[in-house]
Parts: C-alpha cells; structure tokens; sequence
C-alpha cells in the first residue's frame, strides 16, 4: 500500500458537488473499522483526542513489518467525526512510517470540505492526524 490512498481519497472528495462531499463523507463514517479486541478490552490504551466535539479516541501500532495501523473509535451518532476518522484509518492503514510522517497536515483542509463542515471539525481531523504523528514518533524512539 502507498500514501496513493490518501491522494485518491481526495481526488474522490474533489470530484462532487459540495452536497455529495458529505455523503461521500457519512459513507467513509460507516466504514470505520471496528477496533481490535485487544482495545475493546482495554479502552485505556486509547488516547482521547480532546479537541473534537466528540469523544474520539485513537492509539497507534507499528506492525512487525514496520508498517502503520490507526485504530479509532467515535460515536455513530457523529457521523462527521467518525468519517474524519475512517478516512485516516483507512487511507493510512500499512503505510511505512517515513510515508505517515510525509503526509501534510493540511490534509484535511485539502479534501475540499470547509464548505460543508465547520472549522472546528477540520480542526478535530488535523488534532487526529497530528495526534497519530506524534503517537507514531514516540513508538519509534522506543
């Protein structure tokens, strides 16, 4: 996998109408990926992000073969913030960390939806984004 997800999940955002942004955006919220067991069992290794409106939570993994996996949890009924955080989920699910570290954090200004979101949910992505850098960057020095 390359950070070519990321870029096409944009182009695909890019593509619509403003108002199909937003679908396209609640269709990324029902994809995201179900956390793993180990963190059902153990919320506590999960980082809140505490500036979305929403209770999100993310933790990161570097695998065996060095590559990125995001897990987050957000509440179905914050469909903005649950699709925020499936887009990284999936867009930089198994990625290399050099490749994660490489993505801009402007990345969620660029996917074309500031006229249909607020502001303060753009932040809540880029605090998703800046959060997995720096959870990512402290993995690695360990």
């Amino acid at each position: 996998m390359t950070a070519d997800l990321l870029a096409e999940i944009r182009e695909d955002f890019l593509a619509l109408e403003q108002k199909d942004r937003l679908l396209l955006l609640l269709e990324f919220a029902n994809e995201l990926p179900e956390l793993p067991q180990k963190f059902q069992d153990h919320p506590d290794l999960l980082e809140r992000v505490v500036e979305c409106q929403s209770p999100v939570f993310i933790f990161v993994e570097v695998d065996a073969d060095g590559l990125f996996h995001l897990h987050a949890t957000a509440p179905r009924e914050s469909p903005t913030t649950r699709g925020f955080a499936s887009i990284l989920a999936q867009g930089l699910d198994g990625l290399s960390v050099e490749q994660v570290l490489a993505v801009p954090d402007d990345y969620p200004q660029s996917i074309g939806l500031s006229e249909a979101v607020s502001p303060l949910r753009l932040r809540g992505m880029s605090a998703m984004l800046g959060r997995a850098k720096r959870q990512l960057r402290e993995r690695v020095a360990a």
